[in-house]
């Protein structure tokens, strides 16, 4: 794997090295820090990227509506019990 040397000073090299874990690399620190996170709000905000065909929201909807009939039906709580 290719590899880049970059200069950082004291206080930064001593704050990465504050979040390394045992065996872990400099390299897998920076990556578990800043690598983007998966979240709704990211998702929410590429989702005009998204195009999905008619046909397949049509499916989709009728997954959904099939389930209606799978709900499990919670029996009431008898206070008096």
């Amino acid at each position: 794997m290719p590899v880049k040397t970059i200069t950082i000073d004291l206080e930064a090299y001593d704050l990465l090295a504050a979040d390394k874990h045992d065996g872990e690399s400099f390299s897998k620190v920076i990556k578990r820090r800043f690598r983007p996170k998966n979240t709704a709000r990211n998702l929410y905000e590429h989702l005009h990227e998204i195009a999905l065909e008619e046909e397949t929201l049509e499916n989709i909807e009728k997954v959904i509506a099939s389930r209606k009939d799978f709900l499990t039906e919670t029996p009431p709580l008898d206070a008096e019990e």
